[in-house]
């Protein structure tokens, strides 16, 4: 999909490319690919980069455009792991602005509350335009680690009483997501300070703006690298705690075994065809129940004494 906005607020939508315009294309169709190169003339190799769900950021200077490359987080509803990153490119041009990405997401303006695109607002160039999409993107790094964190101690209220490997998988999917976020602000934090030191463009941002948003991914680098220190402990301490309610569950089992084993003893002790002195007794059988349940109980207070019920 191709939209055309006459400012990076995202505001004025418009029918065809003018000045200083704005052009967002998400998830494109054959046909959008084939205009993109045609009427935009963005070099066929650099569209195929930026829809390549692996691509790393980086940042390219022609004579005639600049490429960026940042890496997004976005929430996934119907996958294993709950977010991951993709790239979003952002195509300089001397009359427009372009970005392409591969799917919705909630780093540009369009469709936003109103508050967040007024950011926009003040923003009238392309170098602090893309300022602006780290910050965002910084931002957006910070809720969804606060999320993973939620969800992190929901799975630990589960794992405690766990047997199973249900809880330790989705404690490996949160560790995935980290991992993710990790090397995206990394690489995100390399093309920043790539845009600090360029000399093309360093009269033209703006140093308040540049200085958030290293601050921001600072702050969600430090972040995710603490999560992911915290849950890696948590996954070795977890998997030990699931291999003791193990131990425990088999525990409980052998001694219930045990405690059986008494009255099925003595039935078949007495159940033999062999002579013996309660055979013609009427109370041989009462006898030998009531017995073998005397046995039974001495043994479950024999083992609730040493604990090990």
């Amino acid at each position: 999909m191709i939209k055309i906005f006459k400012t990076f607020g995202g505001y004025v939508e418009i029918n065809s490319p003018q000045h200083d315009c704005w052009i967002n294309v998400t998830n494109p169709s054959t046909d959008e690919l084939k205009r993109l190169y045609d009427e935009f003339h963005l070099p066929n190799d650099l569209i195929n980069d930026i829809l390549d769900q692996d691509e790393r950021p980086r940042i390219e200077f022609d004579d005639k455009w600049t490429l960026i490359i940042l890496r997004i987080p976005v929430e996934v509803k119907n996958n294993g792991v709950p977010f991951y990153t993709i790239p979003l490119g952002i195509f300089i041009a001397e009359n427009f602005t372009l970005t392409l990405c591969v799917q919705d997401n909630e780093i540009l303006p369009i469709g936003q509350p109103s508050p967040f695109r007024d950011q926009y607002k003040e923003i009238s160039d392309s170098f602090n335009f893309i300022l602006r999409l780290f910050l965002r993107s910084g931002n957006l790094y910070l809720k969804y680690l606060k999320q993973i964190n939620q969800m992190t101690s929901l799975i630990e209220q589960d794992i405690e009483k766990s047997i199973k490997n249900k809880e330790l998988n989705k404690l490996l999917k949160m560790e995935k997501c980290l991992v993710y976020f990790i090397t995206s602000i990394k690489a995100n934090e390399i093309v920043l300070a790539k845009l600090r030191n360029s000399k093309k463009i360093t009269n033209l941002i703006n140093e308040e703006l540049l200085e958030d948003a290293f601050i921001e991914n600072k702050q969600a680098l430090e972040m995710a690298q603490i999560y992911s220190d915290i849950q890696s402990g948590m996954m070795d301490a977890f998997a030990s705690v699931i291999s003791n309610n193990l131990n425990i569950v088999m525990k409980q089992l052998t001694l219930i075994s045990i405690v059986l084993m008494i009255p099925t003893l003595a039935a078949s002790i007495f159940g033999m065809n062999v002579p013996n002195f309660m055979e013609n007794s009427a109370w041989a059988m009462p006898s030998i129940i009531f017995g073998s349940l005397i046995l039974s109980f001495f043994g479950v207070v024999l083992f609730r004494k040493r604990q090990w019920f």
